[in-house]
C-alpha cells in the first residue's frame, strides 16, 4: 500500500453543466494572441505560430466563487476566454483528430498581472509571475459538446460596461489547430483545459469589481474580485 510524505493536495474540479459530475482538471494550457486585433494591441504580428504558457490547475476558481485580488501586483488585467475541455488526448495530432478530443466548453477568464509580465518580458524572462499564480483561471460550468465551438460572440462587462467584443469566427487558429499544435510540443490527455485567446478590449480590474463573461452558445461567467 502506498504511504504518502504529506497530505495529497485535492484534485481540482470543475462542474458539468446539466449533470452531477465534475470534470478532473489535470492542467490548463493557454495559447496567446489567438485573435487579431488583440494581437495588434500588444504589438504582435498576425498568423504567427501560436504560442502557449501554462497555469497549475489549482488556478481554477469554480463558478460562483468570489476571486481574491492576487498579491504583487498594481495592474491585474481581465482576459475573456473560449476553453475546450478534452476528453482524451494523443501527439502530434492532426486539426480532424483534435477535433475529436473536445468534451466540451466553458468559458474562462486569464487573469493575469500585466505589471509582472511586462517585467518579464522586457528581461526575456518566463511568464509565470504574471500569469500563472493562484486563481488565476476563473471559469464556468462545461457544457458537453462535440466539434468545433458556435461561432458567436465572445463579451465581457466590468460593472455592467462591456470591455470586450469579438466572435469566435476571428480566431487566428481555430480549436481544432490549438489542440493539434499543442499535442506536437505535449502528449495531451482527458482532463487537460485549452484556453483558446482573448479579444481585444483587455483592461486593469480592481477589488470589487464585477466582472460578466458570455461566449455565445457555450455560457456565462460572473464573479467579483475581493
Amino acid at each position: 500500500m502506498t504511504s504518502f510524505a504529506v497530505p495529497p493536495p485535492a484534485l481540482p474540479t470543475v462542474p458539468v453543466e446539466g449533470t452531477s459530475a465534475v470534470f478532473p482538471v489535470r492542467r490548463i494550457l493557454c495559447v496567446g494572441r489567438n485573435y487579431a486585433a488583440h494581437a495588434r494591441e500588444m504589438g504582435a504580428d498576425l498568423r504567427d505560430q501560436p504560442f502557449f504558457f501554462s497555469k497549475p490547475a489549482d488556478a481554477i476558481v469554480p463558478p460562483g466563487a468570489p476571486v481574491p485580488f492576487p498579491p504583487a501586483t498594481t495592474e491585474l488585467h481581465y482576459e475573456i476566454e473560449l476553453v475546450a475541455a478534452l476528453k482524451g488526448g494523443g501527439r502530434d495530432l492532426t486539426p480532424e483528430e483534435a477535433i475529436d478530443l473536445v468534451f466540451g466548453y466553458a468559458v474562462g477568464v486569464d487573469l493575469t498581472r500585466r505589471d509582472l509580465q511586462n517585467a518579464a518580458k522586457a528581461k526575456g524572462q518566463p511568464w509565470e509571475a504574471g500569469k500563472a499564480f493562484d486563481a488565476s483561471a476563473p471559469i464556468s460550468a462545461i457544457r458537453p459538446m462535440t466539434g468545433l465551438p458556435p461561432e458567436g460572440a465572445v463579451t465581457l462587462a466590468v460593472n455592467g460596461v462591456e470591455k470586450q467584443r469579438g466572435e469566435i469566427a476571428d480566431m487566428i487558429w481555430n480549436v481544432a489547430e490549438v489542440i493539434a499544435k499543442a499535442s506536437q510540443l505535449w502528449t495531451l490527455e482527458a482532463g487537460d483545459l485549452i484556453f483558446t485567446g482573448t479579444p481585444e478590449g483587455v483592461g486593469p480590474i480592481v477589488r470589487g469589481d464585477h466582472v460578466a463573461g458570455e461566449v455565445e452558445g457555450v455560457g456565462k461567467l460572473a464573479f467579483t474580485l475581493v
